[in-house]
């Protein structure tokens, strides 16, 4: 994919939604680099970026950031790079 976005995301292996992101992002052939929550490092990392202590954090470009239910992550990140991907 040309100019693929710079996708992180912070999960914990346990999390159904954490689970279902990473499948789709897999399935859409969206690279991303993940971050395992249970590092308290990378959690307090997580909080200091977003304000939130949820799974899964989705950040996007280093300013797009998504938490939440998978299904309401995936509504918003399709909404965005849809944007991106028409400019």
């Amino acid at each position: 994919m040309p100019n693929a976005p710079w996708i992180e995301i912070y999960t914990t292996p346990t999390c159904p939604d954490c689970l279902a992101l990473k499948r789709w992002l897999n399935a859409e052939q969206l690279p991303f680099v993940e971050r395992d929550l249970r590092d308290p490092a990378i959690a307090d990392e997580a909080k200091r970026r977003t304000g939130v202590r949820v799974a899964p954090i989705t950040i996007i470009d280093g300013k797009h950031v998504f938490y939440g239910t998978f299904p309401t992550q995936r509504a918003e990140i399709e909404a965005l790079l849809d944007l991106t991907r028409a400019a």
